[in-house]
């Protein structure tokens, strides 16, 4: 039990929103995260920034390529974020969360939407 993170990306249209997005059965995350509270922390700030208004579990929030450089540039101060089994960020996922954001900027590149959900 704990903090699971996934991104994961469908094809992109203009009708997609921007928050609480269900993801498509069959649609596969193409990056992981385990117990990284303040990146999950940074999303739910995000989430809220775009309108989103319930509890940050088991929904999403749509990644543009301006939110990823604005997370590009924040990772050495991502907010302090605790919750109930979600671990601790340590700040060696730095290297790994910038392997996400090239990762998401191919996936963005190729014609589709990237989102963000945890389950915990």
């Amino acid at each position: 039990m704990g903090l699971d993170m996934y991104a994961w990306a469908v094809p992109a249209t203009d009708d997609l929103p921007d928050t609480d997005f269900e993801r498509p059965d069959g649609t596969d995350e193409f990056h992981y995260w385990r117990k990284h509270p303040n990146l999950h922390g940074w999303m739910e700030q995000l989430y809220s920034k775009k309108g989103g208004v319930r509890e940050f579990n088991c929904t999403s929030v749509r990644l543009t390529l301006d939110d990823l450089g604005r997370l590009e540039g924040e990772l050495g101060s991502l907010p302090e974020t605790h919750g109930f089994f979600f671990g601790v960020s340590y700040g060696d996922e730095v290297d790994d969360d910038r392997r996400f954001i090239a990762q998401a900027r191919e996936v963005i590149s190729l014609g589709h939407a990237v989102y963000y959900s945890a389950w915990w």
